[in-house]
């Protein structure tokens, strides 16, 4: 049986700016090397599927350029990852945009639902998991669905960020909430008395946001215009009408949309306890190779920290830290609980000259800084003896070259901050 997949790459990811300020949101980078769009690709890969498409529509050029160089099936196979963007068509160009998940679909479905198409499986490009989604696909078959949601025990008081379902003793659908609030009565939607006790106090099911249908069934379901988002509107008008399955998934998922959730997420990869690993030798998680050489470190303390390929590290101290690719940090720097990405290329001695000429910082962290719950992402010029702090509790705040959002100070790409900074 054919199955494609369809990676939904989000909207204008308003919850994770200001990364999201100049690239779209499953390009963000993520864990040093690798960028969010990486993880569901790979999975797709491992999981024997080759025919992958792409939804996006803001700001995707990165994200083109970073599919195009790393995405590429040889001349035997017929797998391909193809992007397909918004397209404005009609007399006022509006009419092009994604206005929902479902509607994103909705634009593209001649292009993904062809007549040799079994299932189509749908996913999320901001999700850190590792699947294997032949399992979801033999629920799909076994069960003979319409469509099969991918779902995840939580505890009540998870429930609040989640669609919850509510599944009978033969794994059907038969009830769907969104995101109830902490104090509404949801015990209907409790897992069936037989599986509790394997789930302790998670007796809840949330979606996953992965979906995989039967192609006719996503035909009619998407033939209503008014159904926009594949959550909110597709999937409780299918659990009336037609067979929906639910396929239990109890290994590390954890949604990164937003930029409490990405910083935590990215810090949690650095410990001896981390519960997601990138070193599965059956299941790797592929990215653009980039032929950088070895990390550099001289006269430095490293604990916990996650190092990446082409840095370059002078009598430094970083505790609890990711370091992206082609970081530059000078000696005396002081990094804690901070998420470096790295930067894009070197500069080498001229441009170095230059620099010192035009009065600016090299990209990287100068000498003397000291950082502390943060973002610092990609080719940031950060001077000499600069402050950088974030705390939880302290207000939001959005300035030209920096910005603090739910505590944690966000250095953007390309910012400069100029000796003795303090934010």
């Amino acid at each position: 049986m054919r199955t494609v997949c369809v990676i939904l790459g989000g909207g204008r990811g308003t919850r994770l700016a200001p990364l999201t300020s100049a690239r779209a949101k499953p390009a963000v980078p993520l864990a040093g090397k690798y960028r969010l769009i990486d993880i569901p690709l790979s999975n797709c890969i491992n999981s024997g599927l080759e025919h992958i498409f792409v939804l996006t529509q803001f700001l995707s050029a990165s994200l083109n350029a970073h599919i195009t160089r790393t995405y590429r099936f040889d001349m035997f196979s017929s797998g391909k990852v193809e992007v397909l963007a918004a397209e404005q068509t009609g007399p006022g160009g509006g009419d092009g945009w994604y206005q929902g998940t479902a509607d994103a679909v909705r634009k593209q479905l001649a292009r993904i639902c062809r007549s040799d198409v079994d299932d189509v499986l749908i996913l999320s490009g901001d999700h850190l998991y590792r699947a294997d989604y032949q399992r979801l696909l033999r629920t799909h078959r076994e069960t003979r669905a319409d469509v099969t949601v991918s779902v995840l025990p939580v505890s009540r008081r998870d429930c609040t960020g989640f669609g919850v379902l509510a599944m009978d003793g033969a794994g059907r659908v038969v009830d769907f909430t969104e995101k109830p609030s902490i104090d509404e009565d949801i015990t209907r939607m409790r897992v069936p008395a037989s599986r509790r006790a394997e789930l302790g106090e998670r007796e809840y099911l949330a979606s996953m946001g992965v979906y995989a249908f039967r192609r006719e069934a996503l035909e009619q379901a998407l033939s209503d215009p008014a159904a926009i988002d594949f959550g909110k509107d597709i999937l409780p008008g299918m659990i009336r009408s037609h067979e929906v399955a639910a396929h239990l998934f109890e290994d590390y998922w954890e949604d990164i949309g937003t930029i409490r959730a990405f910083f935590e997420a990215n810090l949690r990869l650095v410990g001896e306890d981390a519960p997601f690993r990138f070193y599965v030798p059956s299941a790797p998680i592929y990215t653009r190779p980039r032929f950088l050489p070895p990390s550099i470190v001289h006269d430095t303390h490293l604990e916990d920290v996650l190092l990446s390929d082409g840095c370059l590290i002078d009598g430094a101290e970083l505790r609890r830290a990711v370091v992206g690719i082609r970081s530059r940090i000078s000696g005396g720097a002081r990094i804690s609980r901070t998420v470096l990405m790295g930067a894009d290329y070197y500069e080498d001695e001229d441009r170095r000259a230059e620099n010192v000429a035009r009065g600016r910082p090299d990209v990287g962290i100068g000498t003397g800084t000291v950082i502390e719950q943060a973002i610092i992402d990609k080719n940031a010029r950060i001077g000499p003896g600069c402050t950088i702090r974030g705390r939880d509790g302290r207000p939001d705040e959005h300035r030209e070259h920096w910005s603090i959002v739910d505590g944690i100070v966000i250095v953007p790409k390309n910012a400069v901050l100029p000796e003795g900074t303090v934010i």
